[in-house]
């Protein structure tokens, strides 16, 4: 079975699942599609008054499939612009919902799985939980507006040294840096993200929802232009040699010659 998103209901709490476990919850367009429209949804039912996004196992995300990359580059460069539109809907969902939305992570949160945690109000994170913006290296850059959010809550050279290094950080560091709010057991992250939330959705859901959209009002038309100016890079890189030959060697498990003379020349 391919990528799908789970919902539960845990009283005022709407708990969201994505579900690949084979792939490490690698993500799928469909994915998105649903996720924007779980967002939506929880928006405007006064019964949920609280979200937690969690992956199904042991871990959050792996981000997007690199083997549906491979094939979209045989395709006409709008099918993958149309697949990141639908990422940057969802990540815009989640921004937009009046509701506080917490990131519940265990294991990997990689590429535009750690772009949804940053899209989070809150980050509940397993003390070994690792995250990675791994796209470079595979000639890629980022998306889910990756680039936006880091860039306004991190110093310039911690940013650019997640996106262009591609390393791992592990959650107690990102916990000092202020980008995960709370550390958890290994194990533990969605009971500790789902306790949070339930004392939220006891709180005044009105109050709650201005606040949001006060913290919120300064991004949104840079988060909005952000998203458009990462999915034409994205879309660029993707289509270039650099990727072509990164995609090939993580499949082949061997590392990548990037930089290579055309042949020909």
């Amino acid at each position: 079975m391919g990528a799908r998103l789970l919902s539960e209901r845990h009283g005022a709490v709407l708990l969201l699942r994505i579900s690949n476990p084979e792939a490490r919850n690698a993500l799928h367009p469909d994915v998105y599609r649903d996720g924007a429209a779980a967002l939506r949804a929880a928006a405007e039912d006064h019964g949920v008054r609280a979200v937690v996004l969690a992956g199904e196992g042991e871990h959050f995300c792996a981000g997007g499939n690199l083997n549906r990359l491979r094939e979209n580059r045989a395709q006409d460069p709008s099918v993958q612009a149309a697949s990141i539109d639908l990422l940057g809907e969802w990540i815009a969902a989640i921004r937009d919902c009046p509701k506080p939305v917490i990131a519940a992570v265990e294991g990997a949160a990689a590429g535009a799985g750690f772009s949804l945690v940053l899209a989070c109000d809150l980050v509940f994170a397993a003390e070994d939980a690792r995250f990675v913006m791994s796209y470079v290296k595979v000639g890629l850059t980022c998306d889910g507006g990756a680039s936006h959010f880091l860039a306004t809550r991190l110093p310039y050279p911690l940013a650019y040294e997640l996106l262009a290094g591609g390393q791992p950080i592990g959650a107690p560091r990102l916990h000092a840096l202020g980008l995960v709010n709370a550390l958890a057991s290994r194990g533990e992250a969605v009971a500790a993200a789902l306790a949070r939330a339930a004392e939220l959705a006891d709180g005044p859901a009105f109050a709650l929802g201005r606040i949001k959209s006060l913290l919120c009002a300064h991004e949104r038309e840079a988060l909005t232009h952000q998203l458009v100016r990462e999915r034409d890079n994205f879309v660029a890189a993707l289509f270039h040699d650099d990727a072509g030959e990164g995609i090939d060697a993580f499949l082949a498990r061997r590392p990548p010659r990037f930089n290579r003379e055309p042949s020909g020349h």
